[in-house]
């Protein structure tokens, strides 16, 4: 972990962790007789969290067929393979070669692109571009114009097998034993290990440790293969293939007050002799390279685990005491640079959370068995993961990545995000706003989907600072991915006589004054129907000419009738736990 004087200024921005130029930037601090052994790397947890789709990967994602699509993408250069490779290749890869859907090939192409340091500006042209569009053939050509870096991309493919499901794991419940001694996992419950690979950093650090001599073989150039397609003790990897390679590692150097990908560690003069680096021919021996990497290689300073051991506890602006004994949050955004903010909830049980701050903005965010609460994040979020939650509603700020629940039960969600993706989820709803078709996973019963129903005063700077636009809106088009034979009827689309807007109960400066994008005209025109009715008994009462005692008489009938219809729909406990303490706040904001 850093200490407290390298906290003050960790990390380059996102652009800077991966740009890769001729003449690397090296810090001052790298001094040629500093002690090699202050280099410390770790794997990066944001292409494990974000990039790892949760869910067994298409068997022709292995390395077998992997490097025959690295062999492939380098004879076609000349066709946009090869240093970076286009969508129209990958799509004669996936649906030619590999026997992928369409679909299917752009969701992955699409959340390698998402991964990728584009600006706020950028992501919103490209929205813009799509909204223009008035057929899929616009839409594919649109498409054709997109590129990824081919290396990197063939990395992200290889870390799907994170979540492929072993037969030995399924038969003895565990991962057998490995000549390297391993660390727990601390749980959130402190009961049992974490089985959410996609969070979990010894997962990640395990994952790359144990497949890094088939990452390198993967990123090697055809020639430096034996005929076995596997390296040799002579085989060289390219400066490009380590650039790539930075894509799951970074590091820094004890005194250093930065973050730097693995190229530049890896090139630094004083490292050659250890890394492999030849000056002469540009390269690296991938015999004292993998070495080295497996000697440097240690726990995330910024993962999960350094979270929840040591990160800082979050105050909230409106908590209501409930059973607070056993909730758990903290953050580790003191420490850790802007690209590495966790926050983590676990076990937070009947009460009302919210906030709105500098500290939620650009965090992931693992919300872990939560029940009969309500919360509130509203700042621009990079991603968010619910799992093992029941009977909550979750309010969330702009979601720039990838929202996903796991095994959660009946839980209603309302965000504007860039995909939302749901797993062994049993009577949910979602209110979303999104740019790409939602995903319904496994394991899935009852899924409802309905349109984005409320707003905040700061929700659309939130969401220019996040890149998402009011439009394309796909949330009325989900993806089923995983289908089983009893889900034909997996979701719904909520039906606008059970429409309501949604009334966010805190105060905010900003501007948004309304629902961004506004409301479908079916939900529209319901909402419109409820209030003439509202209007019509109005009407009806005062023309009714009652008189004084009746009015009294009539608006305790009327308060009781309400009183109940609360207590029966359970809304009397989310009234309740919005009464702050004495001398509590009623701002978001803190």
């Amino acid at each position: 972990m850093l200490g407290a004087a390298e906290r003050a200024e960790v990390g380059p921005t996102g652009a800077q962790l991966h740009r890769y130029s001729k003449k690397p930037f090296y810090p001052d601090v790298f001094s040629n007789d500093m002690d090699q052994s202050g280099v410390l790397l770790w794997v990066k947890a944001e292409p494990f969290i974000v990039g790892a789709l949760p869910i067994p990967p298409p068997s022709k994602f292995s390395l077998h067929y992997l490097k025959k699509i690295a062999t492939y993408v380098r004879t076609r250069a000349t066709e946009r393979a090869y240093p970076r490779l286009s969508w129209s290749t990958w799509r004669h890869i996936a649906c030619g070669k590999l026997q992928l859907t369409k679909d299917i090939a752009w969701l992955y192409f699409e959340i390698f692109d998402s991964l990728s340091m584009k600006s706020p500006e950028e992501r919103l042209e490209w929205s813009e571009v799509l909204s223009n569009c008035v057929s899929e053939d616009e839409i594919e050509k649109q498409r054709n114009q997109l590129s990824v870096d081919t290396l990197q991309f063939l990395l992200f493919l290889y870390i799907q097998q994170l979540n492929k499901v072993s037969l030995r794991t399924s038969l003895i419940g565990e991962e057998w034993p490995s000549a390297r001694n391993r660390p727990q996992s601390p749980d959130l419950s402190e009961k049992s290990n974490c089985h959410n690979k996609n969070w979990n950093d010894y997962s990640h650090q395990a994952f790359v440790c144990d497949h890094l001599s088939d990452l390198l073989e993967l990123l090697l150039d055809p020639e430096q293969l034996s005929a076995s397609f596997h390296s040799t003790h002579s085989s060289l990897v390219s400066r490009e293939a380590v650039v790539a390679l930075s894509f799951l590692i970074e590091g820094t150097v004890s005194g250093a007050r930065k973050i730097y990908p693995l190229h530049e560690l890896a090139m630094w003069q004083p490292l050659h002799a250890d890394s492999g680096f030849s000056k002469i021919s540009k390269t690296f021996s991938v015999y004292k390279l993998e070495s080295w990497l497996r000697a440097r290689l240690t726990g995330n300073p910024f993962g999960t685990s350094a979270c929840l051991k040591s990160g800082k506890k979050l105050a909230w602006a409106h908590q209501v005491e409930g059973t607070t004994k056993r909730a758990r949050v903290a953050c580790n955004t003191p420490a850790a640079p802007r690209t590495h903010r966790l926050v983590v909830m676990s076990q937070v049980c009947r009460q009302t959370l919210a906030k709105s701050s500098d500290t939620l903005a650009g965090a992931h965010v693992r919300i872990h068995r939560c029940n009969e609460s309500f919360i509130y994040l509203l700042s621009p979020l990079r991603s968010v993961t619910i799992e093992k939650c029941r009977n909550s509603i979750f309010v969330l700020g702009p979601v720039e990545t990838a929202l996903h629940l796991h095994s959660c039960d009946s839980v209603k969600v309302i965000a504007v995000c860039h995909r939302l993706s749901v797993s062994s989820t049993a009577s949910c709803t979602f209110h979303i706003l999104t740019p790409v078709r939602p995903l319904i996973l496994s394991g899935n019963q009852s899924v409802t989907f309905a349109p984005f129903h409320t707003h905040y005063p700061m929700l659309e700077d939130h969401m220019a600072r996040a890149g998402l636009a009011t439009v394309p809106n796909y949330w009325d088009n989900p993806m089923v991915i995983c289908r089983e034979s009893s889900d034909s009827h997996v979701f719904q689309l909520l039906p606008p006589s059970e429409f309501y807007v949604f009334i966010i109960p805190f105060e905010m400066e900003g501007d948004t004054t309304e629902i961004p994008g506004g409301l479908p005209p079916a939900y529209q025109k319901a909402l419109s129907q409820r209030e003439q009715k509202i209007q019509v008994w109005q009407k009806t009462v005062k023309e009714a000419h009652l008189t004084k005692d009746q009015r009294k008489q009539f608006q305790v009938l009327v308060e009781n009738k309400f009183y109940e219809w609360l207590v029966n729909t359970g809304h009397r406990q989310q009234l309740d736990s919005l009464v702050p303490p004495a001398g509590g706040s009623k701002q978001a904001a803190g």
